[in-house]
C-alpha cells in the first residue's frame, strides 16, 4: 500500500527463511487476446524496479510457476548483481522460473527501446514508485505493443483503461482475460473490499443491504514492510516497538481507490504496527434490515465459493495465521441488532495476495492459463 523502495535483507530475515510449497505444474493455453504461447514452456517476463520487497516475492513465485520466466530485472541499486543473490534464493530452485546468471540492469526507459532482450519479453511487471510506470509505459507501448503490462503501483488504478485486477469480484475475470493492461489493486485495497464487497456489491438474493446514507469506515493496520526501506519513523522497528502509528487518516489513497472501485463511498484510518508483514482490518458498516450472524455469514461464504484465495470463516482471523499465506481471510462477524451495525475483520499478507501473489494471479487469467493459480502455493483448507 506504499511506495515499492529498497530490498532491505537484514531487515526481513523471517521473509528470507520463508519456503512455499511448489504448485503442480498445469498445461497452459493461448490467451483469448490473440497473444500467443510462446513456442517453448514459457512465457519471458522483465521486472522493472526489482528492488522493492514485493519484486522479490514476485521472484519467488516464479520460481514455481510452469510457464513464466524471468528474463529481465532491472534496479540501479543492484545493477550487475546476480538476482539469486540478491534475493537470496537457492540457484536449483530458482533454475526453473529465473536463470542462475541474470543479472540485474539499470535501464531507463530509452534503453527497453534498443535493448533486443526487452523486446523479447512477454510480460512486464512494473514494480515502481508510484508516479514513475507512465515514463516506461509509453516507450514500451511504442517497442513492443504486445506485450502484457501489470502494473504493481496506484498509476493506473484510477482509469478505465487499465483492467483492475481483483478477480474475486464478481464479473471481474471477464474483465481480465484477454487484457494487456492491468492494474493491480493495493494491499489494503484488496482487504478491505473483500470484506465489503459482499454488502456494497451483493449477489441476487443476498440478505445483505448497506442502510442508506450510511458510509463504511475501516480501521486498518499494516506491518512495517509495507512502509518500504528508505527509512523513516514508519519503518523503524525501535520506533515501533510498543507503538502504533496512523498516518493519511482521511483520503488515503486506498480510500480512494475502494470508493471508486465499489461505488460506494468509505473511509479508510491506516496504521502502521511493529511486525513486519501482514495486514489487519477491521470494517465497519450499517446495514439495512441486518439478519443474524448466521445468514451473515452464509451469505459471505456463498459470495466466495469457489474462491480459494479467500477464506471465510466464522471466527476473527488473525495476522499472525495469514502472514505468509497467500489468501485474505475475512470473518469475525459480529452484529449489534439494535443499530444493524457489522463488525468484519479482514487479514492479509500485504507483499502476497496483497501484491505479488495476486499479480500471479491476474497474469494467469489474462494470458488464458489453464490453471489461473499456477504458480501460486493453494491454502490448505
Amino acid at each position: 500500500g506504499h511506495d515499492l523502495t529498497g530490498w532491505n535483507v537484514d531487515g526481513a530475515k523471517r521473509l528470507l527463511n520463508s519456503t512455499a510449497e511448489p504448485n503442480a505444474s498445469v498445461a497452459s493455453s493461448a490467451a483469448s487476446s490473440g497473444f500467443a504461447a510462446p513456442s517453448g514452456p514459457t512465457y519471458k517476463v522483465g521486472l522493472l524496479g526489482a528492488r522493492g520487497y514485493v519484486g522479490r516475492e514476485f521472484v519467488k513465485l516464479l520460481c514455481n510457476h510452469p510457464h513464466m520466466e524471468l528474463t529481465v530485472a532491472s534496479s540501479r541499486a543492484l545493477a550487475g548483481q546476480r538476482v539469486i543473490d540478491c534475493f537470496n534464493l537457492d540457484e536449483s530452485a530458482a533454475d526453473s522460473g529465473v536463470a542462475a546468471d541474470l543479472c540485474f540492469q539499470a535501464l531507463e526507459p530509452e534503453d527497453l527501446v534498443k535493448d533486443p532482450t526487452s523486446q523479447e519479453v512477454d510480460i512486464w511487471v512494473l514494480a515502481l514508485p508510484n508516479g514513475l510506470a507512465p515514463r516506461f509505459v509509453d516507450p514500451l507501448e511504442r517497442s513492443n505493443p504486445n506485450a502484457v503490462m501489470i502494473d504493481l503501483g496506484a498509476d493506473y488504478r484510477f482509469t478505465d483503461e487499465w483492467a483492475y485486477g481483483l478477480p474475486e469480484r464478481h464479473g471481474a475475470r471477464e474483465l481480465i482475460k484477454g487484457a494487456k493492461r492491468i492494474s493491480n489493486p493495493g494491499c489494503y485495497a484488496t482487504g478491505a473490499q473483500a470484506a465489503l464487497m459482499p454488502v456494497l456489491q451483493p449477489l441476487d438474493g443476498s440478505p445483505l443491504r448497506l442502510a442508506q446514507g450510511m458510509i463504511p469506515s475501516v480501521f486498518g493496520v499494516s506491518g512495517y514492510s509495507g512502509a518500504g526501506t528508505n527509512p523513516s519513523d514508519k519503518n523503524d522497528p525501535e520506533n515501533l516497538a510498543d507503538n502504533l502509528i496512523p498516518y493519511s487518516l482521511v483520503n488515503h489513497m486506498h480510500e480512494r481507490e475502494c470508493t471508486r472501485h465499489l461505488k460506494s463511498r468509505i473511509g479508510f484510518m491506516p496504521h502502521v504496527a511493529s511486525w513486519f508483514q501482514g495486514i489487519h482490518l477491521t470494517t465497519t458498516m450499517h446495514l439495512d434490515n441486518a439478519p443474524g450472524t448466521d445468514a451473515i455469514l452464509e451469505a459471505y461464504q456463498k459470495y466466495y465459493e469457489g474462491q480459494p484465495l479467500v477464506r471465510v470463516t466464522a471466527s476473527a482471523p488473525s495476522v499472525k495465521e495469514n502472514m505468509l499465506q497467500h489468501d485474505v481471510r475475512v470473518g469475525g462477524f459480529t452484529l449489534d441488532k439494535d443499530s444493524g451495525r457489522l463488525v468484519v475483520i479482514s487479514t492479509i499478507d500485504n507483499l502476497l495476495k496483497g501484491a505479488a501473489t495476486q499479480a500471479v494471479q491476474n497474469l494467469n487469467i489474462a494470458l488464458g492459463v489453464q490453471d489461473e493459480y499456477a504458480g501460486i502455493p493453494l491454502p490448505k483448507a
